[in-house]
């Protein structure tokens, strides 16, 4: 049985999730921004975002552990909220030095996709571990 993702009220169910995510995710961006100097509160939400959104997106398209309301809630939400490309891009823009502007722009691209690679290779595991077998009790070829 399908789900019509148009339907007014699973329609409102989405904004809420994504209402509930946002809100966790840019508080939890707030905390950081009070426990760690500027550039490296930056660097560290985008990169935890990423790594989160790699292993939910992979997931999403070679496992079942999330449904999509969860999905949604992580992706659309919390990470969207939590990361943050502006002060990214403004940190970028008011680098004191080209070492700086560098090293801001590898940390959070370089830093960013090895989360990404390194939460993929995570969900595979997880899935693959995830799989019956036949010594657990799952069906044989």
């Amino acid at each position: 049985m399908s789900t019509d993702h148009t339907h007014p009220l699973v329609r409102l169910e989405t904004l809420a999730l994504i209402a509930v995510g946002g809100v966790t995710g840019a508080s939890l961006r707030h905390l950081v921004d009070g426990a760690f100097p500027e550039v490296a509160a930056v660097l560290l939400v985008n990169v935890v975002g990423s790594a989160l959104l790699g292993f939910v997106t992979h997931e999403a398209v070679s496992g079942d552990l999330l449904d999509r309301r969860t999905r949604v809630l992580l992706t659309t939400g919390f990470c969207s909220s939590l990361t943050t490309y502006s002060a990214f891009a403004v940190q970028t823009a008011l680098a004191g030095s080209p070492l700086a502007l560098v090293a801001v722009v590898a940390g959070n691209y370089g830093l960013g996709v090895a989360a990404v690679v390194g939460s993929r290779a995570l969900a595979r595991r997880v899935l693959e571990r995830d799989e019956p077998t036949a010594a657990s009790g799952g069906e044989t070829a």
